[in-house]
């Protein structure tokens, strides 16, 4: 496997990640814990995806009497609207 050599900015956050994870031996060095890190993300996230496309292709397989009806797309994505715009307000969603 290639390396590209690339210069990038961190958050002290971030950065104080990285050298925590160099400094109790996870990585060699902040470069290779950046590209393990992105590794397992990608990772978790194909993981994520491959879940997801089995629930649909699974959802997709029931018979069309099993399906819940939906009265609108307004309807259906009330509730997603609403938590989204508690964020937005620096509210909580409520549970």
């Amino acid at each position: 496997m290639g390396v590209h050599k690339q210069s990038v900015s961190f958050t002290e956050a971030a950065f104080a990640y990285a050298r925590e994870l160099v400094d109790r031996g996870d990585y060699p060095n902040v470069s290779a814990a950046v590209s393990g890190e992105l590794a397992r993300a990608r990772a978790a996230r194909g993981r994520e995806q491959a879940l997801l496309e089995a629930e649909v292709r699974r959802r997709l397989q029931l018979p069309p009497d099993q399906w819940e009806p939906v009265a609108g797309v307004e309807d259906f994505t009330a509730d997603a609207r609403a938590f989204l715009a508690d964020q937005q307000d620096g509210e909580m969603p409520q549970a």
